[in-house]
Formats: structure tokens, C-alpha cells, sequence
């Protein structure tokens, strides 16, 4: 029980600053994100209400089609995996809003929903992750994304240490012209901040995440 006890803590305290960039943190937390990938730019404030659920406020300019969607999105914690050297997760996301057309020759205004999953498995070197959400919309139209990451870490830092990974990620938009698109980046984490730059060799656009943790 008790070597159980330190493997368990030794794999959270390695993986906890990674952690800060999962949707779901420590209760009573607050995090901010932002997000930029090929198609869309979002900012999203989160609380995390216990160890199993967040909620908090969403707002996505997806700039191809350009509109706003503004909501509420939930995230469940739905298993967490602990291994020797490794741990997992896998949530459930949804959320409700509005959707406003900022060309006004279109006025595709409405309301709007989506429903997705996450899902990562990581060691202090190796990191995996896969992602889908599918947003239905009374305006602009539904949208499916899904998204799929390697990562691998070139050297092990201590906590507090400047943490890098280097990543690429694979997503698939069935509605896009270029349906496949391929995003090598970089990842950089110390403390409660989290920066991920890159860029898309599909469609010439740059990847921009940051996640901040208070």
C-alpha cells in the first residue's frame, strides 16, 4: 500500500504541471485559455467546481466561415489512469450559446450546441492526445473537427524547471477544403503558464495556445 502510495505521487508530481493545460484542474481554481489553430481563435475562462467537473465561459471566432459563437461549455472528468510511469485521462465536453454571423450579407445568427471528447496518455517524455467536437448551429451550419498529437520531450525537468516539448498534430475537417491538416509546434510550461506556438503546413496559418492557472 504504501509503495502504491509513492508511485501514485511521483507520477502526479511529474505530470502536474502538464496537468495545468488539462479542462478540468484542482477545485476552487480559476484558468484562462486561448486558443489558435488553422481555423478558429477562442478564449475560454474555466472554474473547476470538484475533482470531476469545470465549467466556465466560451468564445470561438471561427475566421473561415467568420462568426462568433458565445456560450457556456461543461467538462466531466469521466477516468483518470495512473501507471508506474505514465497517466491518462478522458473527459466528456458540451456546451450551449449563440452564434453571430459577423458578415452582415449572410445574418446567419442563432443558437447553437456541441458535444466532444478528450483524451491524453503521458510519461515525462511521450506524450499522446486526441480530441473531437461536433457543433450543430441553427446559422452557419454544423462543423466536425478531430485532431490527433505526438509530442516527445528531448530532455526531463524537475518541478519548476521550463518545460518543452516538441509536437505535431494531425486534424481532420470534413466541411474545409483541406480536409487533413498537419501542425508541427512547440511546447513550453513552467509553473502556472503554458505556451504553445506552430504552424500549419496545410494552410499557412499559425498555431498560438496559451493556458494560465490561478
Amino acid at each position: 500500500m504504501t509503495r502504491a502510495f509513492s508511485v501514485l505521487s511521483a507520477v502526479g508530481l511529474c505530470l502536474a504541471t502538464s496537468a495545468l493545460a488539462r479542462p478540468v484542474s484542482y477545485p476552487e481554481a480559476w484558468t484562462l485559455i486561448e486558443e489558435t489553430d488553422r481555423q478558429t481563435t477562442s478564449l475560454w475562462v474555466h472554474y473547476t467546481l470538484n475533482p470531476k467537473w469545470s465549467v466556465g465561459a466560451r468564445s470561438e471566432w471561427d475566421r473561415q466561415e467568420d462568426y462568433l459563437f458565445n456560450g457556456l461549455q461543461a467538462t466531466y472528468l469521466a477516468k483518470r489512469w495512473f501507471g508506474e510511469n505514465y497517466q491518462a485521462n478522458l473527459y466528456g465536453i458540451g456546451g450551449v450559446g449563440v452564434v453571430h454571423d459577423l458578415d452582415d450579407t449572410a445574418q446567419r445568427d442563432g443558437a447553437a450546441g456541441f458535444v466532444g471528447a478528450l483524451a491524453d496518455w503521458e510519461t515525462r517524455r511521450l506524450f499522446t492526445s486526441y480530441r473531437l467536437r461536433y457543433l450543430d448551429t441553427d446559422g452557419p451550419g454544423d462543423s466536425f473537427v478531430q485532431a490527433a498529437r505526438i509530442g516527445f520531450a528531448p530532455y526531463e525537468g524537475d518541478t519548476g524547471d521550463l518545460h518543452t516539448w516538441l509536437m505535431v498534430e494531425v486534424d481532420h475537417r470534413p466541411n474545409n477544403q483541406d480536409e487533413i491538416g498537419v501542425t508541427p509546434l512547440l511546447r513550453f510550461f513552467k509553473g502556472a503558464a503554458l505556451l504553445e506556438v506552430g504552424w500549419s503546413v496545410t494552410d499557412d496559418e499559425p498555431l498560438a495556445n496559451f493556458t494560465y492557472r490561478f
